[in-house]
C-alpha cells in the first residue's frame, strides 16, 4: 500500500490556493487556483492524488472535511437525499466531491482516509503544508521526488510570516497621486507626509519596536515609508510582484530605488510578475490581503469616498479589532 499526504491552502477564503500532495520520500505534486476555497483545495489534493496514484492508497490529511466525509459515511447521506446535507441544504463542492467519490466507488477496496494533527511535527504534513502554501502565495505549482530544499516555512495558522520582523507592525496604505494632488510635489501630498510623520513619531512613543510595512506603490505607501524615515521608524517593504515600478516615470523608478534600498528588508510575494494588468490588479489585492492578517495596526490615507479602500477599511476594522486610523487628505 502506498501512504499519500495530501493538503490544501487559501491566501484569504475564498483568495488565491493551492494544493499537494506528497509520497513520503517519494513523488509530490503541487498546483494552484487563482480564486478557490481552502476547503476546495483541500478536496482537490486527495482528487490530484488519487489520479497521479495508482492501487491501494492510504490517504492522509489534517482536514476533517476530507477524512471524515468517508469515515463517517457523508456521502452515502449525500446520495440518499441527492445532494442535501443534514442542514437540507445543498452540499457545498458539490462538483468536486462528485468527482472524488465516484473515484471512491471505482477503487473502494483501494483506498483508505486517515486524518492526521497539522502542525503538530509530521514531515511529510508539513512538506504537503509548505507545498500548498507555496503554490497558494506564487500561484505557481511544482514536482518532483524527495523534499525541495527551497521551500519558505509551514503556514501555521495566525502565526506571524516570518519573513517580517519582530515588534509592532503599522501597515500605511490609501490613496494613490490622484486623490492626493498630483504625481509631483504639492501641498496636500506635503500635509499628508507631516500627518503621517506626527502619527509615526508618537507610535513610536508608545510602540519602541514599531516597524511600518508598505507596498510601497505610488502615493499613500510611499508617503508612509518617507514619513516612517522621518520619524526614525524602520520600514518593510512588500512588494506583490518583482519590479512593480517597471512603467513608472523616471523620477518615479528613482525614488521608489532610494525608499527600497532604505527598507529594513522586501518581502517579495510573487516570484513572476504579471503577464496583464488583471494580473497585476490580482496581484495586488492578494497582497493587501497578505499585509491585513500580518498587521498589528493600520493607517489608511482615505477621503471617506473612494470605494475601493473603503472595503479594504472593512476589511481592515474586521481583522485589526478596529485598531485603523484614518487621515484624510486635505483635511
Amino acid at each position: 500500500m502506498t501512504t499519500v499526504y495530501t493538503d490544501g491552502a487559501c491566501v484569504g477564503n475564498p483568495g488565491p490556493g493551492g494544493w499537494a500532495w506528497a509520497v513520503p520520500g517519494g513523488p509530490y505534486a503541487s498546483g494552484a487556483e487563482a480564486k478557490t476555497t481552502n476547503q476546495r483545495m483541500e478536496i482537490t489534493a486527495v482528487l490530484e492524488a488519487v489520479s497521479a496514484i495508482d492501487g491501494e492508497l492510504l490517504v492522509i490529511s489534517d482536514s476533517t472535511y476530507v477524512v471524515n466525509c468517508f469515515r463517517d459515511r457523508w456521502w452515502e447521506r449525500w446520495l440518499e437525499r441527492g445532494w442535501i446535507n443534514a442542514q437540507r441544504k445543498p452540499v457545498v463542492n458539490r462538483d468536486l466531491w462528485e468527482q472524488l467519490i465516484d473515484t471512491y466507488l471505482e477503487r473502494r477496496t483501494e483506498l483508505t482516509f486517515e486524518w492526521v494533527k497539522g502542525h503538530a511535527d509530521d514531515p511529510a504534513n508539513d512538506l504537503v503544508d509548505r507545498l500548498a502554501v507555496e503554490a497558494a502565495q506564487t500561484q505557481v505549482g511544482r514536482s518532483g521526488t524527495g523534499t525541495p530544499s527551497d521551500l519558505g516555512e509551514a503556514d501555521v495558522p495566525g502565526a506571524r510570516d516570518r519573513r517580517l520582523p519582530p515588534g509592532h507592525l503599522i501597515l500605511v496604505s490609501g490613496h494613490r497621486p490622484p486623490e492626493l494632488g498630483g504625481y509631483d510635489a504639492n501641498p496636500i501630498a506635503q500635509a499628508v507626509h507631516a500627518k503621517l510623520t506626527e502619527i509615526l513619531t508618537a507610535k513610536k512613543e508608545v510602540h519602541p519596536d514599531a516597524t511600518v510595512i508598505t507596498g510601497l506603490n505610488l502615493g499613500a505607501e510611499q508617503l508612509g515609508a518617507l514619513a516612517a524615515r522621518d520619524a526614525g521608524v524602520p520600514y518593510v517593504a512588500v512588494l506583490g510582484y518583482p519590479d512593480p515600478d517597471s512603467v513608472w516615470p523616471a523620477a518615479s523608478k528613482r525614488l521608489f530605488a532610494e525608499l527600497i534600498e532604505g527598507a529594513d528588508r522586501v518581502v517579495l510575494l510573487q516570484q513572476r510578475s504579471p503577464e496583464s494588468r488583471q494580473q497585476a490588479g490580482a496581484a495586488l489585492a492578494r497582497r493587501d490581503g497578505w499585509l491585513a492578517k500580518q498587521a498589528d495596526e493600520a493607517i489608511v490615507v482615505w477621503d471617506g469616498t473612494d470605494a475601493r479602500i473603503g472595503r479594504f477599511v472593512r476589511s481592515l476594522n474586521d481583522t485589526l479589532d478596529d485598531a485603523v486610523w484614518i487621515v484624510e487628505p486635505g483635511a
